[in-house]
């Protein structure tokens, strides 16, 4: 058979998949109407990897890569839940503070899902199988969360929102576990950073975990009867799970900012804030003229933070928020006058200020 026949046959092939995953996700937004019918959530996880093991199975029967399979059924199941209503995704398991910000910016009903990684929610709004991604930025006690910088700096997204979250620290165990038989207690490395104190005082072995709710979800999949979880109460709540102790954090003004993702940043609103990246020449007083930018023009500055350039040693790339909209007068000039001061400059995003 010549070339031309097989690519025809190919083609008839991708005819007929583009056909049965219209079909797929018709059936995806039928799913979500009777999910929405019966107040259940549009993710179910469970239900997503009892589908992705039938399919590695199926796959392996026809000598199929398991990984390719799992690479593009990952895909389509985010396409499906997307057509099902999801709206907004974020990093961890149900329960994590990230999915209490996106309470917190888009109101109680939001269908909010989860993903493994922060790659993972900048990738489902690039590619459009989401309108939206929350992810954090900042905490008040332990400073920037270094990877959203670089992946905001590599991506194509823009922050179209922010949030603020206060946060609640729990100590969450299996039910009918005391305090005193706790000997470790999981969490994200943040999570332990801002409990110190408390951990101090129970004497116990302190492990770091990836995710807050998924230390929650380990303990009691695993029915650890000595092991505790620091996290929210809503992740207690989400795996009925007892809660040994509230409001453990070090300092109770301990809050963490988000960034709402997005395709395009939002319109002025006369409260907005501006973030952008730039990089400088190495020589003395190019950080100065940068700055001197925004001070001739009274703009205010609300942070600034270097982070490695990870082109050359001790280069830096410089991330600046200030108040107002780069549809602004006075900002646009402003961001003009900087352009040609710097080897390169990104505007991440224009945005309303969360307020506090």
């Amino acid at each position: 058979m010549d070339l031309s026949s097989l690519r025809s046959q190919v083609d008839s092939i991708d005819d007929r998949i583009i056909s049965l995953l219209g079909e797929r996700l018709e059936l995806s937004r039928q799913i979500g109407r009777e999910k929405k019918a019966v107040g259940k959530p549009i993710v179910d996880r469970v239900r997503d990897q009892q589908v992705m093991e039938r399919l590695k199975e199926l796959a392996a029967g026809h000598g199929i890569n398991e990984q390719d399979i799992e690479n593009i059924y990952s895909m389509i199941i985010r396409a499906s839940k997307r057509a099902q209503g999801f709206d907004v995704g974020f990093q961890g398991e149900p329960g994590a503070y990230s999915q209490e910000a996106a309470v917190s910016f888009f109101g109680p009903t939001v269908e909010a899902g989860p993903f493994d990684t922060l790659e993972e929610v900048f990738k489902a709004v690039e590619d459009g199988t989401l309108p939206h991604g929350i992810v954090p930025v900042e905490n008040s006690q332990v400073g920037s969360i270094t990877r959203c910088y670089d992946l905001l700096l590599d991506s194509n997204v823009m922050v179209s929102g922010e949030t603020l979250v206060r946060i609640t620290h729990c100590l969450i165990a299996n039910p009918g576990v005391p305090l005193e038989d706790i000997k470790r207690v999981y969490s994200h490395p943040q999570a332990l950073g801002q409990c110190q104190g408390y951990l101090r005082q129970l004497d116990v072995e302190v492990i770091p975990a990836y995710d807050t709710a998924g230390s929650v979800r380990m303990i009691k999949e695993e029915k650890m009867l000595d092991g505790a979880a620091i996290a929210s109460a809503r992740a207690a709540e989400i795996y009925e799970m007892n809660i040994l102790a509230r409001e453990i954090e070090d300092n109770h003004n301990n809050t963490t900012r988000f960034f709402v993702l997005s395709k395009q940043d939002s319109t002025p609103t006369g409260d907005d804030k501006t973030s952008i990246v730039f990089m400088l020449q190495h020589r003395p007083g190019t950080l100065y003229e940068a700055l001197r930018v925004f001070a001739e023009r009274g703009i205010n500055l609300t942070k600034i933070e270097s982070r490695p350039t990870r082109q050359k040693p001790w280069e830096y790339n410089f991330y600046l928020d200030f108040e107002g909209h780069r549809q602004d007068r006075m900002i646009g000039e402003a961001l003009e006058k900087l352009r040609p001061l710097t080897l390169f400059l990104k505007v991440l995003g224009s945005y309303p200020r969360a307020k506090t």
